[in-house]
């Protein structure tokens, strides 16, 4: 029975839905989304505006959200002024702190048809020809990285394709040495450096292993992992009684950019019969690198490969997939449910595949990309960002002003500034504090991390329009916001 007073002859412009009644809604809404990001686009000149959190708080805590509704056109115009106007724009070259990419064109026209159309690739009748969309490229995925027969599934990110992997690991190794749980878990030991991505001491969390699970292996001084190092690790801890269950091996550090020796952790792998997983969030764009694909040799002998699609092959934000070399791995974390996979049911299931239930088909922004551009095209996009950073690796070096921390094999650059006559104390509090201002002040924005237990700055280049001379722009503000605190703090010079 219907609540007296109800309404019930509403039409779709009423509930301001996507239907046919509302398609000239749809354009308009578009248009003039797409108008206000055009613009912001076209005339912002540094990455962020510069505005304080008191201010911005104040902004957002402004907003009624219990109000009655002000309508499409006046909510954009609100976004417009609220998000928009503060936004962090990484299309910008100044932008240079984190692994943000300015996204590809067709990959921006089909997010807007996917949001639309809003599928859910869990199931085949939710999706019918975008499942076999997302399957043709992860198939494809799988020959770029060498697998003969691979096969995996999209996620939202690196840090879930890195669960799913270790989950999988995890799975595999319980089968191998049998046991039960409680027994054989808190003897599983995750082998990685200590430059790999966190995700993986949350993922031993996550998973129920030991606190001490995750064994730190010894790195060459550069933050690439010891295969020598790895060999000695396997063999203590067999001997110590523990298991072996995976190892981690880092396509692409976060901080250092720095590649594991894959080929040769590979070999101590097949020696010991333990898992390989391949965490390429940062380097998959290798795979289609026409200058530079030999820094991953070895990755096809992984038994899992982490790829992160919304880094080096330029696309928004989620574009993730684990792949896996046999396909069979993958079942160890399906789950029945009828009304999502009934038995009875032929059709290609990705909810077997896995850990989301609701998936976006984010396969389709990659799918247009490629068709767009081609592999080839984005591998030339990465390449450009290597070489740039190489060239401003090289520019810093020869900056008496600068001091460059480390070399990189992908595109971050690490440095500090070293004002003349400052002592090493006051180099390094100043890294905290350049940071700032610079974010303060909208103008650029870099990135902070400790390396070797002293911080540093760190440049992250992932876009392929910037220039040297944009990085010249910034190291300049770095150095100039340097002089300044040190002058504003009457900093003692050291002789």
């Amino acid at each position: 029975m219907l609540t007296p007073g109800l309404s019930t002859d509403w039409g779709a412009e009423d509930m301001h839905l996507l239907t046919r009644s509302t398609v000239t809604d749809y354009t308009e809404h578009l248009d003039r989304a797409t108008g206000l990001v055009a613009s912001r686009v076209a005339s912002v000149r540094q990455p962020f505006s510069g505005a304080s959190r008191a201010e911005l708080q104040r902004l957002v805590d402004a907003v009624d959200l219990e109000s009655a509704g002000v309508g499409t056109a006046e909510a954009l115009r609100e976004v417009d002024g609220l998000f928009l106007e503060h936004a962090v724009w990484f299309h910008e070259p100044s932008y240079a702190a984190h692994l943000n990419c300015p996204v590809a064109l067709p990959a921006v026209a089909a997010e807007a048809i996917l949001a639309a159309v809003n599928p859910s690739v869990d199931t085949y009748d939710q999706s019918t020809v975008g499942t076999l969309m997302e399957r043709r490229l992860v198939e494809w995925t799988s020959q770029r990285i060498g697998f003969a027969a691979g096969d995996g599934v999209f996620t939202s990110g690196g840090t879930q394709s890195n669960l799913h992997a270790l989950l999988l690991a995890r799975e595999w190794a319980l089968a191998e040495h049998g046991g039960s749980r409680a027994e054989v878990l808190p003897r599983f030991n995750i082998l990685a450096t200590a430059s790999s991505h966190f995700s993986v001491e949350k993922s031993a969390l996550i998973l129920g292993l030991g606190d001490d699970a995750v064994v730190d292996v010894p790195d060459d001084g550069e933050g690439r992992m010891d295969a020598a190092a790895l060999a000695a690790s396997l063999a203590a801890i067999r001997a110590a009684g523990r298991i072996p269950m995976a190892v981690v091996a880092t396509a692409g550090t976060t901080d250092r950019g720095v590649i594991d020796p894959v080929d040769a952790i590979a070999e101590q792998c097949e020696a010991h019969g333990v898992w390989l997983h391949v965490d390429a969030a940062y380097g998959c764009g290798l795979l289609v690198s026409p200058r530079h694909r030999g820094l991953i040799r070895g990755i096809e002998r992984a038994r899992s490969v982490t790829v992160d699609f919304h880094k080096s092959f330029f696309q928004p934000v989620s574009s993730s997939a684990i792949v896996v070399r046999k396909p069979r791995d993958l079942a160890a974390a399906a789950w029945h449910a009828d009304y999502l996979n009934p038995v009875e049911n032929e059709e290609p299931n990705q909810v077997d595949k896995s850990l989301q239930t609701t998936r976006r088909f984010d396969a389709l922004k990659l799918w247009t990309t490629l068709r767009a551009i081609g592999a080839d095209g984005l591998g030339e996009m990465f390449d450009t960002i290597i070489e740039l950073a190489v060239q401003v690796g090289d520019e810093i070096d020869a900056d008496p002003e600068l001091e460059l921390v480390g070399r990189s094999q992908l595109s971050t650059v690490l440095f500090r500034v070293r004002p003349a006559g400052v002592d090493v104390a006051t180099q390094d509090a100043l890294v905290a504090q350049v940071r700032r201002v610079l974010f303060e002040s909208g103008r650029a924005l870099v990135a902070k991390t400790v390396i070797d237990g002293r911080p540093c700055l760190k440049l992250t280049l992932l876009n392929p329009t910037t220039s040297a001379g944009d990085i010249r722009r910034v190291l300049e503000l770095v150095k100039d916001a340097a002089a300044a605190l040190v002058e504003l703090q009457d900093v003692e010079v050291v002789a």
